[in-house]
């Protein structure tokens, strides 16, 4: 695979592996700048565990990654940091956080070792927590924020931390349909207008058929197929990989998909 000079994240040959199982094995891929993936596939498939490979949290069984032409192990980390942000599945405070301070987490690529957070941390804070409609919540403790709530605010903490690639496991789990489409929007917003990439894996078909321009099918295998999302979600391939037949019905829309 020739290497795609515009590629943010670019795999070659990528295998990975949990627990005896393959959840890819020679998948190659370049994501340029603007695009968005959504990894879709079964429950218990890898797709997180794949997710935090292509975030070098977890080593690969074989082939290349880079992340901006670089190989992860060239990556010191806070300069990564600055580039590749990580919206994990759940979220855990090793010691009490106001909503706001959980927000500045963002910011710490960009400090000194012993800075504190300046006026233009503390305003890109506020601005990400006004994004995800949490402006109001900022002197709460984390603590007694609901499964929503966090999952929102962790969106807020990777919008303050504004890196150019974003990797996103479940980002809509716990979320009731309005704050679903709020930070999905939010997202493809990012990738629209400030050129950022996003990586995230998903349940819903019918999100990545609304919101990526890329997918990623994961059968369990071994077999992984990358395309567009045109090309690819469709209800035959979406019935192969939930191994339930898939209906796909004409909206205003698009197409939307349903179990049959």
């Amino acid at each position: 695979m020739n290497k795609a000079v515009s590629a943010i994240l670019q795999t070659e040959n990528l295998a990975v592996t949990i627990g005896g199982k393959s959840v890819c094995a020679g998948l190659d891929m370049a994501l340029t700048r603007g695009a968005c993936l959504g990894i879709l596939g079964m429950n218990g498939i890898g797709k997180t565990t794949l997710l935090l490979t292509l975030a070098g949290l977890r080593q690969a069984d074989g082939g290349n990654l880079t992340i901006d032409g670089k190989r992860l192990e060239d990556w010191r980390g806070r300069e990564l940091a600055r580039v590749r942000g990580l919206m994990p599945q759940d979220t855990h405070d090793a010691f009490p956080l106001t909503v706001l301070e959980a927000a500045l987490a963002g910011r710490h690529p960009y400090q000194s070792s012993w800075g504190w957070e300046s006026r233009a941390d503390m305003a890109l804070a506020r601005e990400a927590l006004t994004r995800v409609d949490l402006a109001a919540l900022e002197e709460r403790d984390c603590a007694t924020l609901s499964g929503g709530e966090r999952r929102r605010l962790a969106l807020a903490t990777l919008l303050a931390q504004s890196p150019q690639l974003y990797l996103l496991d479940e980002p809509v789990n716990h979320l009731d349909p309005h704050h679903q489409i709020l930070l999905l929007d939010l997202i493809a917003q990012e990738c629209r207008e400030r050129n950022r990439t996003a990586v995230m894996t998903l349940h819903e078909p019918n999100l990545a058929a609304r919101y990526c321009s890329h997918v990623l099918l994961l059968y369990g295998n071994g077999e992984a197929r990358y395309g567009t999302r045109e090309a690819l979600l469709t209800a035959e391939n979406l019935s192969r990989l939930y191994c339930h037949r898939m209906l796909a019905h004409e909206t205003a829309e698009g197409l939307c998909f349903l179990p049959a």
